[in-house]
């Protein structure tokens, strides 16, 4: 048989170095983006940053009027997302978003990093299980109640079938950060010294210790210690140093990652009987090619040095676009999400409703994958605080048509506002909350009263009449 050479043609997608620049672009923080725009601005000439007339303006004007101005200049934004040529990354003949085969940034709320974390190896539904512990885990990283009653709670809620639930308990225990959603601290520091080596020092026996005599541990009753584990002297103080360089709040550390200072990347404000959104302008630079190098080189030959600055142009033009692109999708998800989360704004945790971002991402006409990037790291100013974007994505519990966050506000507000003589019983609230159209079971509501540290109905009425 003979060689021959052919010609075929095939079809196949690329991510071209532009698509990628603004995927990058759009999962970029407010401080991201600046640190960016200051290295392009030093190393291409043909770049400079566009300042407003409304900026020089800044001082004389109220936060509200300022970001009616952002919002004003934005509504007259051309279509980016369907400029010819810009590569946007979303093909509606082919009905795929090529921006969702690249990795979405972290988040900065401590669940979603957790779960973000556990998406390459669990399934949705085991993912919806370690959402649904993470709901009930205290910010230390304890389980904030009984383990038995969660258990129940969440097998019930999910119609799942028994030793399911408590087996990604056990994955969470075991993960990043190791002993999150523990009973109590015994578990928690054996989940974290499981995977340490039995072999290395002191290792062996701080199991052991954390196992069998933690009290004594952490009495430092070096004798009782030596007799409980027929162990030296010494092997006991290299077992406790072991024990001690461990942490007993193991949900501490994801609170302090969350706790940074950050500025606003969108305002929202109640104003003539609607709510308006804005950019923040801190946050939310603008840049465009040098208008005095445009003409210039329109009019130029095509020798080596006109052919780099004109490349220089192209990624001046490139990056400008892409911005634009970023801040443009940027402001629709936030009138979006504030649209839908107008309840919570103006009532609070009560009124936060189930949202996904597929339903966002319907709203807006772009791909899950895009508000996700979007959302991550940027964060909303509301007359109630400023939030993070994922926050007003509220998960549906227990097939309530509310969040699990709402139903656990409306039973502390009901409880604030009983008779300290009459305290409502779980069986009341469930009732008061079904005249609400809230549907929930009475352990639902035993459940977030204890996550409130509310004690029962007989507790607080005993309280009560001995004050």
């Amino acid at each position: 048989m003979k060689n021959r050479l052919a010609a075929t043609q095939s079809q196949s997608q690329s991510l071209n170095a532009q698509v990628l620049q603004s995927i990058r672009l759009l999962g970029l923080t407010g401080l991201e983006l600046e640190q960016e725009l200051a290295e392009a601005l030093a190393q291409n000439p043909m770049l400079e940053r566009e300042e407003d007339e409304s900026d020089v303006a800044l001082p004389e004007l109220t936060p509200q009027e300022r970001a009616a101005q952002e919002t004003a200049a934005f509504d007259e934004l051309p279509d980016l997302w369907s400029t010819p040529g810009m590569g946007s990354g979303f093909d509606p003949e082919e009905g795929e978003d090529r921006l969702s085969r690249v990795a979405a940034p972290v988040s900065n709320d401590p669940a979603l990093r957790v779960l973000e974390g556990l998406a390459m190896e669990l399934k949705d539904a085991d993912l919806a299980i370690a959402a649904a512990w993470l709901e009930r885990t205290a910010d230390s990283g304890y389980l904030a109640g009984d383990r038995d009653a969660i258990d129940a709670d969440i097998t019930a809620a999910l119609g799942l079938r028994k030793g399911r639930a408590e087996a990604i308990r056990q994955r969470l225990l075991h993960g990043t950060p190791a002993g999150l959603a523990a009973v109590d601290l015994r578990e928690c520091l054996l989940a974290q010294i499981h995977d340490l080596p039995a072999k290395d020092a002191g290792v062996a026996l701080a199991r052991d210790m954390i196992d069998r005599s933690l009290a004594l541990v952490a009495q430092r009753d070096w004798p009782a210690l030596a007799a409980a584990h027929a162990a030296p002297m010494e092997a006991l103080r290299v077992a406790a140093r072991l024990i001690q360089s461990l942490n007993p709040k193991p949900g501490e550390p994801l609170l302090a990652e969350e706790q940074v200072h950050v500025l606003p990347d969108v305002v929202a404000w109640p104003a003539d009987g609607r709510w308006h959104v804005a950019l923040n302008p801190q946050t939310a630079p603008r840049v465009r090619v040098a208008s005095e190098y445009e003409s210039a080189l329109s009019e130029a030959g095509d020798s080596p040095s006109v052919q780099h600055l004109k490349a220089l142009m192209n990624e001046a033009r490139w990056l400008a676009r892409g911005i634009a692109q970023r801040h443009d999708t940027l402001i629709k998800v936030a009138r979006a999400v504030v649209a839908r989360q107008q309840a919570f704004l103006e009532r609070g945790e009560e009124g936060l409703l189930p949202l996904t971002l597929k339903e966002i991402a319907a709203d807006v006409g772009v791909h899950e994958s895009t508000v996700s990037r979007i959302t991550t790291g940027k964060y909303l100013q509301t007359p109630r605080g400023l939030f993070e974007l994922k926050r007003f994505f509220g998960v549906k519990l227990e097939g309530s048509a509310i969040a699990g966050v709402a139903i656990r506000a409306l039973v502390k507000k009901l409880i604030d506002a009983e008779l300290p003589a009459a305290p409502l019983a779980d069986d009341v609230l469930v009732a008061l909350l079904a005249r609400r159209g809230v549907q929930v079971a009475r352990r639902t509501v035993a459940k977030y009263r204890e996550q409130l540290n509310i004690p029962p109905a007989r507790q607080r009425g005993l309280a009560a009449r001995a004050a």
